[in-house]
């Protein structure tokens, strides 16, 4: 079942899917990402982001003397055997590291009941964390998905492929409905390196184990949920008017007891995504429309820093 919309409530939704010039405004709106993102990425963001992503190893550098404290272990016993004193190793952190966003763009994220689309919040996430890694010269790529790959961004280290990342997830128009299995299996297939990969999603009703599956075995794996309040249940007070986002098909709900299941049948649909990312170890992260999106983003830099430090 595709996400429902009410119609009593102040909605913002995007138009419907149509091929989108680069218009001022749109080039207003991203820009005012890219500021918002930058300045959250020099206050410290791509600093958590370098201590909990890490490269392929280290590198050997140079040797310079030893120190008192330095560890026995990093002692050179061929460069201190020629020159009489202790050397020791000094090694550089190979990062070679690549960064990928799948982003969902079907027609539920074009739904927000506060102030912001999902589809919208997915962009400022993807910006976010793509100028992260640019700050720590790692390669960004990203793929757009619905239910089938709508676009393929190869991994680059440029300021403007982020951008035009930002751009296409904002304006990208989505010609299908939701089928994460086949659309994440594709992006996969196209991505030949090893990559930390963010997949950004509402997650609403479709199952996709095998994509996850597939993604987790290779990847290092962090699905984030982007959600609206209204996912995840509808208010209990009569008659609603919904209408199905990626369709346009209009119903009445009368029946109290049918909007308590769907909360209920929500509640079920995301405890399944979680015991399967936990049981893949891959990391998952929830974001909400209606809430700042910084602090989820914090703990979840907290909690694998810790976890890879024990």
């Amino acid at each position: 079942m595709s996400l429902f919309r009410q119609t009593r409530s102040k909605t913002a939704t995007a138009p419907a899917a149509t091929k989108r010039p680069v218009t001022a405004e749109l080039m207003r709106a991203v820009r005012r990402i890219e500021i918002a993102t930058k300045k959250l990425v020099d206050e410290g963001v791509a600093g958590s982001y370098h201590s909990v992503f890490k490269g392929r190893g280290v590198e050997f550098s140079e040797v310079r003397p030893y120190q008192p404290g330095d560890p026995i272990r990093s002692i050179d016993w061929n460069v201190t055997a020629r020159m009489g004193d202790l050397f020791v190793k000094q090694f550089v952190e190979e990062r070679d590291l690549t960064v990928f966003l799948i982003v969902d763009i079907s027609g539920s994220l074009n739904f927000g009941s506060r102030a912001i689309l999902k589809r919208e919040l997915a962009a400022e996430i993807a910006a976010l964390l793509a100028f992260s890694a640019l700050r720590n010269q790692d390669r960004v790529g990203a793929a757009l998905v619905s239910d089938h790959l709508e676009l393929f961004l190869a991994p680059q280290r440029r300021r403007s492929h982020v951008l035009r990342l930002v751009r296409e997830i904002l304006a990208h128009p989505s010609t299908g409905g939701t089928d994460l299995d086949r659309s994440v299996t594709a992006a996969i297939r196209n991505l030949k390196q090893r990559s930390v990969l963010f997949l950004i999603s509402d997650f609403i009703a479709t199952p996709f184990t095998g994509a996850l599956k597939a993604a987790a075995a290779r990847h290092d794996l962090i699905v984030v949920e982007i959600a609206d309040p209204n996912d995840l249940s509808l208010p209990v007070t009569g008659p609603v008017v919904l209408r199905d986002a990626e369709n346009g098909r209009v119903g009445v709900v009368r029946s109290k007891r049918l909007l308590r299941e769907f909360g209920r049948r929500r509640a079920a649909e995301r405890d399944e995504l979680r015991h399967w990312t936990k049981r893949l170890g891959a990391d998952w992260i929830e974001l909400r429309t209606h809430r700042p999106y910084l602090p989820p983003l914090v703990s979840f830099f907290e909690r694998r820093r810790k976890r890879f430090q024990r």
